[in-house]
């Protein structure tokens, strides 16, 4: 998204990450911007394509299944500049293996899946067999 040199509206910023407005606000009030979102002199949120960037990223950490406590986390550590890589890069870490774990859960249940619907289609192939015979 292009967005003027003032920044984005909060609808427009909701538009480009695929949140809702009522998200946007409730990330800001729980801490997880990198930093306070500009306002317009009417007061109206602008949002920089740096923010946009920032919470397209936490929306990858939420579907993830990232708690928003370990993001809170992770804003903290960035906020506190390159001092933080080591520890951000272990948070990271962490969060990948439980993915992983989660990713092999998921394949395993889509396998069950995949052999219960080959089931059925045998079962339907032999009832179609049978009924033509």
């Amino acid at each position: 998204m292009t967005l003027i040199h003032e920044g984005a509206s909060i609808s427009e910023a909701a538009a480009a990450t695929g949140l809702s407005t009522h998200t946007l606000r409730y990330y800001e009030r729980e801490g997880l911007m990198l930093d306070p979102v500009d306002r317009a002199s009417s007061t109206h949120r602008r949002y920089s394509e740096a923010d946009i960037g920032w919470v397209q990223f936490l929306t990858r950490l939420r579907s993830t299944g990232m708690p928003i406590a370990t993001i809170r986390e992770y804003t903290a550590l960035v906020r506190r500049g390159d001092a933080t890589v080591a520890e951000r890069r272990e948070l990271l870490v962490r969060h990948r293996t439980t993915v992983l774990a989660q990713l092999d859960d998921i394949t395993a249940s889509l396998a069950a899946i995949d052999i219960k619907i080959a089931l059925y289609e045998q079962l339907h192939r032999n009832d179609k067999e049978a009924a033509s015979a």
